[in-house]
């Protein structure tokens, strides 16, 4: 049928959302299991929320904010890209900083031409999907390319989670 996307059912490169939570880290780890056995690579992403300059308060310094968050969250990465790698994973990452992240996904499985992604159901999203929905879902719903969900339990409070989020992982 013309104009109908057509997918390889072998994926060469491997999109994996990572927001440094305990199910994040299980989808990466999923993801390498197909990485290895078809061959593919990697890419992580990392998206920052972005929030209205009105929600930040005057002496909060969002420039600040934004190095601090990249840089620890480059610095996970290259804990995760160096034990991809020493698997044999060709693995590459990005951070982004975007108002929606599950828009920023997307760009980035479109940019990378991923015709996989891979992703977790709870990450560290507090009352986040309450009140706008689950970023699994919309990507789920508007990516271009198969998705494999993974199914992960409820953090008990991801407050307590958020807290020592990016220096727990990995």
């Amino acid at each position: 049928m013309p104009g109908v996307h057509e997918f390889s059912t072998i994926p060469t490169k491997i999109l994996v959302p990572v927001d440094f939570s305990p199910s994040s880290h299980a989808a990466l780890e999923s993801a390498a299991d197909l990485a290895l056995h078809f061959g593919a690579a990697i890419q992580l992403v990392h998206v920052i929320p972005m929030f209205p300059t009105t929600t930040f308060p005057d002496y909060f310094p969002e420039e600040k904010f934004l190095e601090e968050t990249r840089r620890e969250a480059e610095r996970h990465f290259a804990s995760a890209i160096a034990d991809l790698t020493t698997k044999g994973i060709k693995v590459a990452s990005s951070v982004e900083v975007g108002d929606d992240v599950a828009s920023a996904i997307l760009e980035v499985a479109e940019r990378e031409k991923a015709d996989m992604v891979v992703i977790s159901t709870h990450g560290l999203t507090g009352w986040h999907p309450l009140v706008f929905g689950s970023i699994a879902e919309k990507v789920m719903k508007l990516v271009a390319c198969p998705v494999l969900l993974l199914r992960t339990p409820k953090p008990a409070s991801s407050a307590t989670v958020a807290s020592g989020r990016l220096m727990e992982w990995w």
